[in-house]
């Protein structure tokens, strides 16, 4: 008797702290009913340390960079880092998914759905080979351009039509170190100038928030 007695306490609280943690899962972060009000900020990039500063986490950085500007702190959640902020009358939420860049889709859609925001509200934000260094370009919509981050995006969303922001990362590298370079670490020429270059992706990112898609481009792209 006090087996089966056990074994029903045991499955009760199992089924008590999964429908707790479903339900602090699904709690909307965003303090705002309006939805052209509430954007979602995505900066790709790898989790762990020995990623932190290289090429490919440029995503990751700028949203770092905007977080301090709005003096926020990131917590880990479900599928990622994450911080609401305000600007300019806008709720917005920056996130760095914590799934790897060739899964980044899955967390870019989860908290879409869970916040109910628009696909040309959300702004993803990459590195680019085919820009050089520091160069900014937003887009409305693109290819992948074989970067694995977007690719994933664009599968999950089932579009290639949402806004993104690309750093340029340029493409001094011989024949066959692409990973390498991509997965390196700045040089020191590129970390002289990364601290401007953040400023200026940062405020971009927050621009589109408030200005929208067009005026961003206009005033930005090329910078």
């Amino acid at each position: 008797m006090m087996s089966l007695l056990k074994n029903l306490f045991s499955r009760f609280r199992a089924v008590a702290e999964r429908s707790r943690s479903e339900s602090e899962n699904s709690t909307k972060i965003l303090d705002e009913d309006d939805t052209m009000k509430k954007f979602l900020i995505v900066g790709l990039g790898n989790i762990g340390p020995k990623y932190a500063e290289t090429r490919h986490n440029i995503g990751f950085k700028i949203v770092d960079e905007i977080a301090s500007m709005k003096e926020a702190a990131f917590e880990t959640k479900k599928l990622g880092d994450i911080v609401a902020i305000k600007h300019k009358g806008k709720s917005v939420l920056l996130l760095k998914p914590s799934t790897y860049m060739n899964l980044s889709g899955k967390a870019i859609k989860y908290y879409m759905q869970q916040e109910g925001i628009a696909i040309d509200q959300i702004l993803v934000i990459t590195d680019d080979l085919n820009l050089p260094f520091g160069t900014l370009r937003m887009k409305g919509k693109g290819t992948d351009g074989g970067h694995n981050g977007l690719k994933d995006t664009q599968i999950t969303l089932n579009t290639p039509k949402y806004p993104r922001l690309r750093f340029g990362i340029s493409d001094d590298f011989s024949k066959g170190r692409q990973v390498n370079y991509v997965l390196g670490e700045w040089s020191d020429e590129e970390r002289k100038s990364l601290p401007e270059r953040l400023d200026t992706a940062a405020k971009m990112a927050l621009t589109f928030t408030h200005a929208g898609l067009a005026n961003t481009m206009n005033e930005y792209n090329g910078k």
